[in-house]
C-alpha cells in the first residue's frame, strides 16, 4: 500500500472537476484530457483524496460534506495565496462569475495566462493547467474562482464564496431528492 504524503493543490482541481460533472459518468482518461494532468497523476490524486476522506472508497463518489469542510476551514491555510504583480490573465476570485455580479472591486485578480484578456493582480492557480481547463468548462471555472475567493478574499468575500460553493456542490443532490 502506498504511503499518503499529503494532499497537493491539483487534488482540489480534480475534486472540483468531479463536482462540476455532477451525475455525469467519467473515466480517469477523461479527467486527464480535460484538465491537462497525466492519467497517473489523476490516479494518485484520487487515491490521496480517498485516504483524506474526500472521496468514497470507490474513488468516484465525492464526500461532499468533507470536501466543503476542507474548503471552508483548511484550504486557505494549506494553499495560501497573496495577490502578486499586475499581469494579463483570466479573472478569478471576486473578479470572475459568480462573484463579479455580487462584489464590486477596484482590485481585479487574474490567473496569469498568455491568452488572457484582462489585467489584474496575479493569483497563482492551484495547477498550471487551470486557465486552459476553465475555458472548456464553465462550471469548473466558477468553482475554482470561488475557491480562490476563499484563498485570497476578505471575510465578506469568503462568506459569499462558501455559500455559493455549498449551493453548487450540494445542488445536484438536493435536486435529485425533490
Amino acid at each position: 500500500m502506498k504511503q499518503h504524503k499529503g494532499m497537493r493543490p491539483h487534488d482540489i482541481v480534480i475534486l472540483l472537476k468531479i463536482a462540476a460533472k455532477e451525475s455525469e459518468s467519467w473515466f480517469m482518461k477523461d479527467l486527464a484530457a480535460e484538465l491537462g494532468i497525466s492519467q497517473s497523476e489523476i490516479s494518485e490524486s484520487l487515491y490521496r483524496s480517498m485516504l483524506a476522506g474526500l472521496l468514497a472508497s470507490d474513488k468516484r463518489k465525492l464526500m461532499k460534506s468533507s470536501l466543503m469542510e476542507f474548503l471552508q476551514f483548511g484550504l486557505r491555510h494549506v494553499y495560501p495565496q497573496q495577490p502578486g504583480s499586475i499581469v494579463r490573465g483570466l479573472p478569478t476570485a471576486h473578479s470572475a462569475l459568480p462573484l463579479s455580479d455580487l462584489i464590486q472591486s477596484e482590485e481585479p485578480y487574474v490567473w496569469p495566462w498568455a491568452k488572457g484578456t484582462e489585467r489584474g493582480q496575479a493569483i497563482e492557480p492551484l495547477h498550471a493547467s487551470v486557465p486552459e481547463a476553465c475555458q472548456k468548462d464553465k462550471k469548473l471555472y466558477e468553482l475554482l474562482a470561488l475557491v480562490d475567493a476563499i484563498r485570497v478574499g476578505r471575510a465578506r468575500e469568503k462568506s459569499i464564496a462558501i455559500n455559493e460553493l455549498n449551493h453548487r456542490i450540494f445542488q445536484q443532490h438536493e435536486e435529485l431528492n425533490h
